[in-house]
Parts: structure tokens; sequence; C-alpha cells
């Protein structure tokens, strides 16, 4: 109580202009809550959690900086796993739309409003990190009694804006403790983290829109240029800014003269106002040259290294990948596979329609990933998944809610309510909790367990099956009218060895696990055009993740690949490289193959080059 009473009246002597041992951004926090909020020190504020349907506005809102933000916030979480911390991504508003927290703590964090759905701004919560940090724009910490509010005088939060690529604020991402260490700067490498977690979203969220466009990556060491860039630039083709990560906005600023608070300052700019590159000299930046030879200087005197990365040509208008109603959640699912391509264009057409869906294939192909890209392209609502796999008979009530007396117990049902459920490896149902969502797949309704009347979600429904689900109901082991209702319409997804893109999806999958692109020895496309893939995408992608954190450079040789991508018996030479068999069908032509795969004339060049494939005529 005395601690409490003395942070009241230190408050109050700030606002009559006594100077206080605090850092500026917490005493600038304290004023604005007291003159621009009208905030009162000695009233509590409780934590302040939105209802649901407010959050699935804010989530919703928020998709996209979601999906690209969850692999930088769970590496984050992985780097602090059993320190008790929380992670926190809220919008500009201050609301949390993403949380990562130990579930043993869920209702203390709850109460401290360190949880899903909790409002953080300045007006709403006082002085906090998250607040904060809208106000500011800046990274910064609020530890222990540095916060407004003497109810979270024992949390520490430390916090980083995001910035999307047009230099605005959209959202902050924040680690905080219920408890911590009393001094401040027990918090400094809370800090860091959180800034290079930052910086990489916002890099990865550049280069997802870019991929029409030059991109300019810089860093002040050339041995992290490839590795770890500070900042990137994306550029039209009369070399104007389009596009940048904050630290770019900040450098090109202080270059410039120019404030980076201000973006148009920035942006429709040319590049040359800034750093001294000419457009035409792009080309000498590239990977083509040693990182090391790379430097540039801008034009207040700094020298930088930079990795110029070339555009992807868009495809021409009369080619299936660019018909332009496949939204491009979906497009972004396969390179240039017939089969996938098939599967995309129904997948788009079915989107919005409210009629159960049915997603089959062999376990890794990407069952569940197209079903929440189908949801996302329907923007309806939230997506909620039930994973069949290992329910009972008992979990009834979980699902379907239960009705005692008048008292409502909502279940798995009731939360997702006017989205989309997506019921995951349906055939693993049991029997009887089959019976049960018969009337959801036929009618649009359900009883929860002990009701009288049937309730109505609005829910869509997806379902995904391992394999032909159809075989499943001749062996007696689905029901043939659930089967019905829900295989209105059905996607079936090709495995792996049977698509054509493999190499695609290779390039963005290291991609995306080193953060830039990974260069292959020429022996590697044939060692990897020769194996099964059992686990289809999922091995692919794990063998990414394992490379990306077993190798020291983004280079790729034979001998780095596990012994499991050995060539299986009898590849013969079937068993090559997707460029080697669209060269060939080609007759080697250049033009036609870069159309095919969707690149530029120059890209497939460089190809050759790197996996030893002479031009053939």
């Amino acid at each position: 109580m005395n601690a409490d009473l003395h942070h009241i009246r230190e408050i109050e002597a700030v606002s009559q202009g006594a100077r206080a041992a605090r850092d500026p951004v917490v005493v600038q926090s304290w004023l604005r809550c007291l003159e621009k909020h009208r905030l009162d020190p000695a009233t509590r504020a409780e934590a302040y959690i939105l209802p649901d349907a407010e959050l699935r506005q804010h989530r919703q809102r928020s998709e996209e900086l979601i999906a690209i933000a969850r692999s930088g916030i769970e590496n984050l979480y992985a780097l602090v796993a059993g320190q008790n911390y929380v992670l926190l991504l809220a919008d500009r508003t201050g609301v949390t739309v993403e949380y990562l927290g130990d579930e043993a703590q869920k209702s203390a964090l709850r109460r401290s409003g360190l949880y899903m759905g909790a409002e953080w701004s300045e007006a709403r919560a006082g002085t906090c990190a998250l607040g904060a940090c809208i106000e500011t724009g800046e990274p910064l910490i609020i530890h222990q009694d540095d916060h407004f509010d003497v109810t979270h005088g024992g949390l520490s939060c430390t916090a980083a804006p995001i910035y999307d690529s047009g230099g605005q604020l959209t959202a902050v991402l924040d680690i905080s403790l219920l408890s911590s260490p009393r001094p401040r700067a027990s918090q400094s490498l809370a800090l860091n983290l959180v800034r290079q977690s930052v910086r990489r979203i916002e890099m990865a969220h550049l280069m997802a829109e870019s991929r029409r466009e030059w991109v300019l990556r810089l860093s002040g060491s050339p041995d992290f240029l490839d590795v770890d860039p500070e900042a990137a630039i994306s550029l039209d083709g009369a070399g104007r800014v389009i596009g940048m990560t904050h630290g770019a906005a900040r450098l090109m600023a202080r270059a410039g003269g120019a404030d980076w608070r201000a973006p148009d300052q920035l942006i429709g700019r040319k590049l040359s106002d800034f750093l001294n590159v000419r457009l035409d000299r792009l080309d000498d930046l590239t990977r083509q040259r040693p990182a090391a030879e790379r430097f540039i200087e801008t034009r207040d005197g700094h020298r930088l290294f930079a990795h110029a990365i070339e555009p992807r040509r868009a495809l021409p208008r009369n080619t299936p990948a660019a018909v332009p109603h496949i939204p491009a959640v979906l497009r972004d699912l396969a390179g240039d596979d017939p089969a996938m391509a098939q599967v995309l264009r129904r997948a788009a057409a079915l989107a919005s329609r409210t009629l159960p869906l049915l997603i089959e294939g062999a376990t890794g192909t990407g069952k569940l990933t197209l079903a929440r890209a189908i949801h996302a392209a329907a923007r309806n609502g939230t997506a909620t998944v039930l994973h069949c796999a290992g329910l009972s008979d008992a979990d009834e009530p979980m699902i379907f809610g239960r009705i005692d007396g008048r008292r409502h117990t909502p279940g798995l049902l009731d939360r997702a309510a006017r989205g989309t459920l997506v019921l995951d490896k349906v055939e693993e149902l049991p029997l009887r909790l089959q019976a049960r969502l018969l009337q959801l797949a036929s009618e649009g309704s359900y009883l929860p367990v002990g009701g009288l009347r049937p309730i109505t979600p609005g829910l869509r429904l997806i379902a995904t099956a391992q394999g032909d689900l159809s075989r499943a109901v001749e062996a007696g082991q689905f029901r043939r009218d659930l089967y019905h209702s829900l295989a209105g319409a059905t996607l079936h997804l090709p495995a792996l060895h049977d698509r054509r893109d493999l190499f695609w999806l290779l390039d963005r999958m290291l991609a995306q696990a080193f953060g830039q692109l990974v260069l292959l020895a020429p022996e590697v496309p044939a060692r990897l055009a020769a194996y099964a893939w059992p686990g289809n995408l999922r091995e692919l992608a794990r063998l990414a993740e394992t490379l990306a954190a077993t190798l020291p450079q983004p280079r790729l040789e034979l001998a780095d690949l596990p012994l499991m991508t050995a060539p299986s018996p009898g590849s013969g030479k079937e068993s090559v490289s997707l460029l080697a068999q669209i060269l060939h069908e080609t007759g080697g032509n250049i033009s036609e193959c870069a159309r095919r795969m969707g690149v530029d004339r120059t890209t497939i060049h460089r190809r050759m080059r790197r996996m030893g494939l002479g031009k053939r005529r």
C-alpha cells in the first residue's frame, strides 16, 4: 500500500514539473496519461479483454500481418522458452491479435491482461510498453513501476513497432513478464531480441510484396549482408522508392535530410536522392559478385554493402497461372504445376460458396494449408480447426456444448460461429460423433448435449481426409450420408513426387527458412528430384528447416543432404531436375522455359550454369 501511495505521489509530482529519475519516455507517457487521456493514477484499471465478436474483427483486419509475423513470433518465443515470457502481437489500436504464453499461467496472464484480446492503448491502460510504443513509434521498455497504473506495477514489458512497407506503424510486438528482476537493465536482452524479430518480420513482409520489383537489401557488414540484412528498399522500373523497411526509412531520412516520421518525404523519390547508386548498375550488386565487392555510399558519406534482387517477371496474361480471379493466398501455394493449377482454380471458384468442401490427399500434401487458404480467400469470420484424430465420444460437450437447465456451456461450434470449421482428418471421427455432425453438414444446425432446440451457427464446413474417404465408407468406417453431405465438392491434392513445381517449392521453403535465396550445388537438384518424398510438402519443409539450422551459409552441397534424400531404386535417367525436364520439353527454348517457370531469362541462364546444364539445341 505504501509503495502504491509513493508511486501516485511521484506521478503527481511529475505533473507539477518535478524532475523524476526515470527514462524520459516514461515521464512523457505519464504526462500524456494525465493531460491527453485524463487518467487518474489513484484509480485502478483492471485489464480489459475485448468481447469475442470485436476481437474477431480486429484479427480479420490483421490476418495478413499475423500470417507473415507468425514465424518470427514463434522463433522469438522458442528463444525465451522456459523463462516465463509472454509474446503479444497487437494491432495499431493496441488490441492483442496474437499471443504465445505458458498455458500453466493462463489464469494469471488473463487477469493481468497479457492475453489474447487485451487492449493496451495508453488511453485504456495508461503507461505500458504497447501503448507508449504506438504513441512514440520507438522500441522501449516499461519496467514494473514505470507503469502508470499501480495494478501493472509487477509487470515488465518490452515492445517494438512494426512498420508496413509504406512507412506507417501497423502493429507492435511485445515481450512481457508477470514478474522480473528489479533492475530495469535486466530487460535489455529482451529489447534487442524483439527489435531483431521486428526487423525480420518487416523484411519478410517487404519481400512478399515485392516479387515483381527490384529489392535492394543493405547491411553495414558484408559477412551478414546475405544472412541477416539490416534494411531493404523496393523500387519501381524508374528507380523510385515504392517500399521500405523501417531501418531503410531511417537510413534514407538521414542521408536525404528528411523526417522518417513523414514517409511521404521518402516514398516516390529517386533512390539516387539517398544512395550513390545508378539504376542501370543494379546488376553489379547481385550475388554474381562477392558481398565484399558490393559496397555503395549514402549521400551523407556512410558506406554500406548491398544485395540487389531482380524482379520476377509476371507471366503473360494468356497463361493459367496469371488468371486474376485466383486470390494471391491460393496462387502462392504452387508454382507451374498443371494439376495444382486445376486444384487452385477450382478452390478459388468454391471459396466464396457456403457448401461443404472435402479436401483429400496423402499425408503432408498440404490439405490443412489449402483449407486455411480457402477460408482466407473468402474473408468470412475466423477459421477453427477440429483435429479429429484422438477424439472420443466423451468429447461431445467440448465440441457441441452442453445445456443443463438454463445454463449453456459453449462448445467449439459456438466459438466457431459465422466462420469456417475445418474437420482435420475427418476419417478419424468416431461413429457417434459422425452421427452428431450429420445434422450440421446436411442442415447447418446442431443440438448441444442436453439441448432440445437446434442451434444454427452459420458455419462453412471444410473437411480434410488422408487418402480416399470413399474407401472408409465402403469399409463401413465412415457414414455414407455424412460423406455425401461433406463431399458436395471435392479437391484432390497430388503427391509431391507427381508435381512439376518441386524446385519452385524448394526455393521458396529454403528462402523462408534461411531468410534469403539459397545457392544449390550442381549435383543437388537431380538428387532431390530422384527422391520419392513420402512425407510430401511436410517432409520438404522439415528438410529446409533442418538445413537452415545446420548450414553456416546459404549454399547447399550434395554432402549436406541427409541420407533420406538418397535416390530411390530404379529412378534412373528419369530422375532429373525440373529445370532439365522443362528444357527437354521445350527443346532448349530459354524464353519458353522462363515463361513456364515464371522467372526471367537471366535467371534460367544462371540456374543452368549453377546446375551444370548446357543449352540444348
